[in-house]
């Protein structure tokens, strides 16, 4: 590969016109930036961001310096932000950015409906991560992929090569712990969505390391206790390893740092990549250049995931260089729900019997769902171990078991399908096809396309596609999705907009253990000695994290080794079932639990939803009792204690 100038584009953050100026002046190539709505940086949207107004001048003023201006309208959006969308968008048609970052599937569906003509790039927090998603998003006019973060240089590299699609990469700045996408932490606990550019990053709260069954503290006594605190991203002494794995676009991190401290990132950055491109045999780091990002750095620097699996080293556990915390610890609601009972029911007609499904692990939960009154019973993607994964063999037992209570076994695909899963995924479709279950449940646009390549199967979309309005509803529908699985981050309010103005049929997620974020590291190895080859059983154990308010944060790490953290409190909305009408089916999340528990909640449900079914009361309070004090965890209603995931505007 004979390099040029234009063979690599350094991509630098304006939070405000200063620091556009400063990337400009220091070398950049192309700038990201936001407006006042639809980013990933609403929290001191005053100061920072760009105004209609603003945004103009910052396209003129790039071009007139030949440097690219694109603009981030990345965060999911409700359905009461549609129209200011439209407008936004025919705003930005007008004033020609050179792409537009993006994240929920709405943006595409009316983009497309608008036929606006500029390109779309997808954002981190799309969380596109395979080939096959790609193709499917090629059709909506993307051009450029910003990876996931726990993708190495080499997968990047065949990743370039198969889709031909110019590929973005963070090189430099703040990351994330969780899979980008996948955190809903912050969107639950406070009603402030890291998914809409709000998060107040409980990832880097204090956590002990716990043994979940005897409550034990793990830790050592010279350890310290931000487990999840991911140091700052720092490529610049392996430039020539990101330049030859195919990266065009070398990204900066920082939309809300001041203009000296872009203008230093960014300088030092071009220095270095042209003097690499300049003669790549002869290139040396300047280490001037890298003492001079050294001491002025936030955090300590990691390569995270670029050059292999991160470790302990990779986690800055003392907590001292940490810039700021965004929030502390609290205790994750219970039943305050005085909003939601003064919410009204949704408004929408129930056709036929009310569909209740169960999500499991394991066949003897199969039979407790089905014997118990299941419509639906799909067998989990991840095995949370120790249990073991779906094979072929018991996919054809659970069908039989299915079968024998007139009961559809879905097959359920793993949230997270990089080049390995999608091996597996592919001849695992391929083999339970002819066994003819009722249907798959895929969790990215990837497992989609596998899906309707390997099966002839109805295919539902799972909550991991972060279903938030009704039009990213209808890019699912004609794109082949027979049912959407809401966001767990809605407010009911919200809740009740998408299944009222959605054409594709809604399931909700009524009862369950469920994860606020799923991460590519071993957070109990990091604090334990473990080698594979030694003591194998060690990721057998159920693990789990103690905040500063005793709340336990169960850890359950599944065969393909990520770490799924759950909340504290399970979800529960059996006191409320009358105000969920005409949606497509009431779920249990039961793959955490055992086949007794998972009976009790399926005959629990049963009953209320046949009860609704006759017009006769859903609640009853002894069974209320019974759930509270069954399960493995306490209870609570989640994000339905708001009014509202904050919003956008």
């Amino acid at each position: 590969m004979i390099l040029n100038r234009k063979s690599v584009e350094l991509l630098a953050p304006a939070g405000n016109w200063e620091a556009l100026v400063a990337a400009v002046e220091a070398g950049a190539d192309a700038v990201y930036l936001g407006g006042k709505h639809f980013n990933m940086r609403m929290h001191r949207n005053k100061e920072t961001n760009f105004d209609d107004e603003m945004l103009k001048k910052a396209i003129e003023y790039t071009h007139a310096h030949d440097v690219c201006l694109y603009i981030t309208l990345n965060n999911l959006i409700s359905d009461d932000e549609i129209e200011p969308l439209k407008e936004y968008l025919a705003y930005l048609n007008e004033i020609r950015p050179d792409a537009i970052l993006v994240q929920d599937f709405a943006v595409l569906e009316i983009a497309k409906e608008m036929g606006i003509t500029i390109p779309f790039h997808t954002s981190v927090m799309m969380n596109t991560h395979n080939e096959h998603a790609i193709k499917k998003l090629k059709e909506y006019g993307i051009t450029r992929i910003v990876v996931g973060r726990e993708m190495t240089l080499s997968e990047m590299s065949l990743f370039k090569e198969r889709t031909g699609l110019e590929i973005e990469y963070f090189m430099h700045g703040d990351m994330c712990i969780a899979e980008s996408g996948q955190c809903i932490h912050s969107g639950v606990l406070f009603g402030q969505s890291g998914n809409r550019g709000r998060c107040l990053k409980p990832c880097r709260w204090a956590y002990k390391l716990i043994d979940e069954e005897t409550g034990e503290i793990l830790d050592k006594d010279d350890q310290h206790d931000y487990k999840l605190a991911l140091k700052d991203m720092c490529m610049y002494r392996n430039i020539p390893e990101l330049i030859q794995a195919g990266v065009f676009s070398f990204k900066i991190e920082g939309r809300m740092r001041p203009a000296d401290f872009v203008r230093r990132i960014v300088a030092t950055y071009r220095k270095a990549i042209d003097a690499y491109i300049e003669d790549p045999y002869g290139y040396q780091v300047d280490e001037e250049g890298w003492q001079d990002l050294y001491k002025n750095r936030a955090r300590d620097f990691t390569t995270t995931f670029a050059l292999g699996q991160p470790d302990a080293s990779d986690i800055g556990f003392d907590g001292t260089r940490e810039p700021r915390f965004f929030s502390d610890a609290v205790e994750e609601a219970g039943f305050q729900d005085e909003i939601l009972k003064a919410e009204p029911a949704i408004n929408k007609e129930n056709k036929g019997k009310r569909q209740l499904s169960v999500q499991v692990a394991d066949l003897a939960s199969v039979e407790a769902a089905c014997a118990n009154g299941a419509d639906i019973v799909y067998l989990s993607g991840e095995a949370y171990k120790p249990k073991k994964p779906w094979s072929v063999k018991n996919v054809a037992k659970a069908i039989e078991i299915g079968q024998k209570y007139n009961a559809k076994i879905v097959i359920g695909t793993p949230r997270t399908t990089m080049r390995r899963e999608c091996g597996e995924l592919e001849q695992y479709l391929k083999a339970v096809n002819g066994l003819k279950p009722a249907g798959v449940l895929v969790s990215n646009l990837g497992s989609l396309k596998l899906a309707q390549e390997c099966t002839d199967l109805p295919v539902q979309a799972d909550f991991s596609f972060n279903l938030f309005n009704h039009k990213a509803a209808s890019f699912m529908k004609k794109n082949g999705i027979a049912m959407g699985t809401a966001s767990l981050e809605l407010s009911f309010a919200q809740v009740r907009n998408l299944v009222e103005q959605s054409e594709l049929p809604i399931e909700i997620i009524v009862h369950g253990s469920y994860e606020s974020m799923i991460c590519d590291h071993n957070f109990a190895a990091m604090i334990l000695p473990y080698k594979h080859l030694d003591n194998p059983e060690f990721v057998n154990r159920h693990y789990a994290l103690k905040d500063t308010v005793g709340g336990v944060h169960p850890l359950r790490m599944d065969q393909f080794g990520r770490n799924h953290i759950l909340f504290t409190k399970d979800l529960c909305y059996y006191p409320y079932l009358e105000k969920f009408n005409g949606v497509g089916a009431y779920r249990i999340e039961a793959k955490d639990y055992e086949p007794e528990l998972v009976g009790e909640l399926t005959k629990a449900y049963r009953t209320a939803l046949d009860n609704l079914d006759e017009g006769k009361p859903a609640f009853d309070e002894e069974t209320f009792r019974m759930l509270q004090e069954a399960g493995p965890r306490k209870l609570g209603i989640g994000v339905y204690r708001f009014r509202q995931s904050q919003d956008s505007l």
